[in-house]
């Protein structure tokens, strides 16, 4: 068998991803996947379609995204081994998903702006959880279908959204800053005790979670946030390890106060700029 080259390209696609899966012929690699290994790689390819948009780099966008369409279709394929469901299962569950959820654009109903839009979304979705819960013999939760994989700081602002929704939050930031504050103070405190690891650590977790609700009451994406302060910080890293280098001391070798005086004058240099 040949390079697939006859039909559309998802078809072209799905005949590869067949190729690539085939006992006989295929990949070793491919074939020794699974559900479960294949999903970082997943992961990975979602953060760069993000890294890409953030760049606005349009043909590493429509790179990334192929390589994340790669991902459905190693999916599809393998469930089609199964006899779970296939590709076009796939796209059929999402054609008839975002109907039902779009009585407005697809049915009679009336919606005029996109807050309302957002607020009918929220309740279709509730009622879809409520049906499922009642499917599987337990009680609905708010809390429910927030899945447990997401990066941390998005899981904490998808429950913290969720509970504010029937009133359960903080009325303004400035109480935020006082549960931060408080948070802090026990950190302080479990230091003082003698550090036992695993109490800081949920004293930390606490923490996070309280400025991860600070970030929601101030409308800023926690997650972004501290994307901006990571690529911050590397490229003020990356500019003392210049400065130190040209100096003849190159990071390792330079002192604790050498690097702190570098950092300085780096941002002294970005503030100038």
């Amino acid at each position: 068998m040949t390079k697939p080259s006859q039909g559309s390209s998802v078809d072209r696609l799905l005949a590869l991803m067949a190729r690539l899966r085939d006992p006989e012929r295929g990949c070793p690699w491919d074939l020794e996947q699974d559900f479960a290994t294949i999903a970082p790689h997943t992961i990975e390819e979602a953060y760069e379609v993000a890294d890409a948009i953030d760049r606005q780099d349009m043909p590493a966008l429509r790179d990334e995204l192929g390589d994340l369409l790669f991902q459905v279709v190693f999916y599809a394929q393998m469930a089609r081994e199964r006899g779970a469901f296939d590709f076009d299962a796939i796209a059929e569950g999402i054609v008839e998903k975002m109907i039902r959820r779009h009585p407005h654009v697809f049915g009679e109903a009336s919606i005029e702006t996109a807050e309302a839009q957002t607020r009918a979304w929220e309740d279709h979705k509730a009622k879809e959880r409520r049906t499922r819960a009642a499917v599987e013999g337990r009680a609905p939760s708010v809390l429910d279908g927030v899945t447990a994989t997401l990066p941390a700081l998005s899981r904490a602002l998808k429950l913290q959204n969720r509970a504010a929704r029937v009133g359960f939050d903080w009325p303004a930031p400035e109480e935020v800053l006082s549960k931060i504050e408080e948070e802090m103070a026990e950190v302080r405190a479990e230091l003082a005790a003698g550090g036992h690891a695993e109490r800081i650590a949920g004293e930390i977790g606490d923490l996070l979670f309280a400025v991860v609700n600070l970030a929601r009451h101030l409308k800023v994406d926690p997650e972004g946030a501290l994307r901006h302060a990571n690529g911050k910080f590397e490229r003020r890293f990356r500019a003392i390890e210049s400065r130190l280098a040209g100096a003849g001391k190159p990071v390792g070798t330079a002192s604790l106060d050498e690097m702190e005086q570098a950092w300085t004058e780096v941002k002294r240099s970005e503030t100038r700029e």
